[in-house]
Formats: C-alpha cells, sequence, structure tokens
C-alpha cells in the first residue's frame, strides 16, 4: 500500500468538475483541489437540464476546469497515479463527454482508467470526509435517485429499497416549479419553507409504516397541486407555507423509511458503523437535523459529507477512483459509458462480498417482511 494521487472527471449532468485526491496507505484522504463550473443559469430558463445544452457546455468547459485543478493541487499530470471518470448513470451525452476526455488522458499519460460509478462515488464520499468504515447505511437522494443501501465493501451494495416513481430531488424541482419558485428547486423550496407554516396543509405521508423500506413521491407531489389549485391564485404566506408542509412531510417520509431500512438491518445481523447520507438533497438542513437523530436512536450515527460534497463534484469521483485503484481495480480503455447503471451491478473484488446473508426486500416473502417490520 501507498499514497495514491487521483483525477477525477464529473460530467454526468449539468456539473462540470474536476478534482484531485490524495489516497493515503492508512486509507485516509485530503483534497487537493476541487473546481466546479455548474450550469444552473444554462438550464434556468427551461425549469429543468436540458441534457443537449448540458453536453455541449460539458464540451466547452471540461478542459479549461481540468487545468484548473492541476493547477490548483500543484501536480502536473505525470505525477498522477490514475485518471477516474464518472462512467454512469447520467445523461449518456454528459457522460461520454467526460470518460472519453479521461481516456484521453490516461492512454497520454500511461495512467491507469478508472470508469467510476457515480452513485457508488456518492456512496464513498464519507469515508473522505469522515472516515466511515464499512458496513453502513447507506441513504443517496438526489434529483435522479432515491435509494436505501447496505454498503459492506467496495463493489458491495444491496439495495434495501427505492423510489417507485419520483425521486426526493425531483419532488422538490417539480413542487418548486409548481408554486412559481426558481429553479434549482430544492434550495428554493428550503428557504420558503423557513418562513412558512408546516401544519397549515394535511399532506400525505406515503409508504409510511410499511415493512420494505421503498418511496413514493408522486402523489405527494399531487397533492401540493390539489391544495395550490383549492386557494388560487396564490399569495407569498400561501407558498411559503405549502413548502414548510411539503418539507415537513419529506423529512417524515426519511424518517420512517430510514428507521425501516435499520431495523431490516438488524434482523440480517448487519450492524452500521453509520447512516450516510449522500446526494444533493443531504444540503437540506431540516433532513439533516431529523436524520441525526434517527441515527442516534437506531444506535449509530449520521455521516454527511459538507454541502458542496452533497452535490456533483469531481473529488468524490477522484476519491471513489482511488478507493478502487488502492485494490487493484481498474479498467481498460474499452470501457463503455452508461446511462443507467444500478448500484448492484457494480464490481468489486472477486469473491469478497460480505452481502450473501443480506437477501433484498424485493426477493423476501410476504411473511418475513412483515416480521421485519415489526
Amino acid at each position: 500500500m501507498r499514497d495514491l494521487l487521483l483525477l477525477g472527471i464529473e460530467t454526468t449532468c449539468d456539473e462540470t468538475a474536476a478534482a484531485v485526491v490524495r489516497r493515503r496507505a492508512d486509507g485516509t484522504g485530503t483534497i487537493l483541489s476541487n473546481i466546479v463550473h455548474s450550469q444552473t443559469e444554462d438550464h434556468a430558463e427551461y425549469g429543468g437540464v436540458v441534457p443537449e445544452i448540458a453536453s455541449r457546455a460539458h464540451v466547452e468547459v471540461l478542459d479549461h476546469v481540468i487545468s484548473r485543478a492541476l493547477r490548483a493541487s500543484g501536480l502536473a499530470l505525470a505525477e498522477l497515479d490514475g485518471i477516474a471518470a464518472a462512467a454512469g448513470p447520467g445523461l449518456i451525452g454528459g457522460v461520454i463527454v467526460g470518460l472519453t476526455t479521461a481516456k484521453a488522458l490516461a492512454l497520454a499519460a500511461k495512467k491507469p482508467l478508472i470508469a467510476v460509478n457515480h452513485l457508488e462515488a456518492h456512496a464513498l464520499t464519507a469515508r473522505l470526509t469522515d472516515k466511515v468504515p464499512f458496513p453502513f447505511l447507506l441513504l443517496l437522494v438526489s434529483g435522479g435517485h432515491t435509494q436505501l443501501v447496505c454498503v459492506t465493501g467496495i463493489g458491495e451494495y444491496a439495495k434495501l429499497g427505492g423510489t417507485m416513481d419520483d425521486a426526493i430531488g425531483e419532488a422538490f424541482d417539480k413542487t418548486a416549479k409548481m408554486l412559481g419558485l426558481p429553479y434549482p428547486g430544492g434550495p428554493a423550496v428550503e428557504r420558503a419553507a423557513l418562513k412558512g407554516d408546516p401544519g397549515r396543509f394535511a399532506l400525505p405521508r406515503p409508504l409510511h409504516g410499511k415493512p420494505v423500506p421503498d418511496f413514493s413521491l408522486s402523489g405527494l407531489k399531487t397533492a401540493v397541486r390539489i391544495e395550490a389549485l383549492k386557494i388560487a391564485p396564490l399569495s407569498e404566506e400561501d407558498v411559503n407555507d405549502l413548502c414548510a408542509s411539503f418539507q415537513a412531510a419529506i423529512v417524515d417520509i426519511l424518517s420512517d423509511r430510514v428507521r425501516c431500512a435499520l431495523r431490516v438491518m438488524r434482523q440480517k445481523g448487519i450492524k452500521p458503523s453509520a447512516l450516510v447520507l449522500a446526494g444533493g438533497v443531504g444540503a437540506n438542513q431540516a433532513v439533516r437535523r431529523t436524520l441525526h437523530k434517527v441515527a442516534a436512536d437506531g444506535g449509530t450515527r449520521l455521516a454527511v459529507p459538507p454541502p458542496e460534497l452533497c452535490t456533483d463534484n469531481g473529488a468524490m469521483i477522484a476519491w471513489a477512483g482511488a478507493e478502487r485503484l488502492a485494490r487493484g481495480l481498474h479498467d481498460g480503455l474499452d470501457a463503455s459509458p452508461r446511462a443507467r447503471w444500478p448500484l448492484a451491478e457494480v464490481e468489486g473484488i472477486p469473491g469478497s462480498s460480505a452481502l450473501a446473508a443480506l437477501a433484498a426486500p424485493a426477493e423476501t416473502s410476504a411473511a418475513d417482511a412483515e416480521r421485519i417490520g415489526g
């Protein structure tokens, strides 16, 4: 084992990012640079990310972002130990831009290429920032993903539950757009909620108390729309109260679903070292406060990266690449970009999985599911 220096490239959605990270032989890490170019202004007038605009923007700025990351780190390309890039899941045009660039750099510099799963990068960021040991429970909540995952090692991921329709970040964005708030919707809803009454509107908590830790958000989003139509036109107070009620429902849903996932892990004899909160919704302060209590009640702790590492960034890609390279895992120049790439399909060290005892809830009998839920 030795120290590793990795360049990470992230282009899966609307951030063009590059970073350099050092992973020490003892497993600790340091971010040497982390440059993020946001495309928020490019997409704001459309109320969401336009894939073609995002891809073109990545092409235009990625070389510059990588150069800035290398300069800020004080390192030359030749001094690195590997090049990591997000190879999916994500908007395929952007994924192709980042992965192709990484392949060119790896080939030119004669360095290993690590094709990183974007979700794995989110999952492992807490090991960089909080030194979280395996196993842990991951709550991944972002614009495109809502999952609860048991993580027992690199490439060892068992999905316990996920959304049946909208992701939580998507629900925030759509609610914001519905109420006339600016894009991105998550921060806008959170700001409005601070000024609102969370008890004014009785909104549903879908799947609350169910024995399998899945999520459903479309009904909640529809309920907000119905309440808004009842009192239209909306005043600023109405918008604030709707946001506060919506956010309170989200917090209750997350609390209940995480408690369920912790029960599932305990029933299977797995004691998590931490509840890891990852993804853009992890920047929401109301969510953080509630999950601190949920984790403590479950006999563990909450580990959550700082807000700038919850949203998409190059440091998480570089760190995931370093974690994989430290275990001898890297990829050929024929690595494929993927629009879809479930965490369960991420490969680790052959034969090392500790997940055999953890049956996914989807494969659990109804009787066993009721027992677990109790």
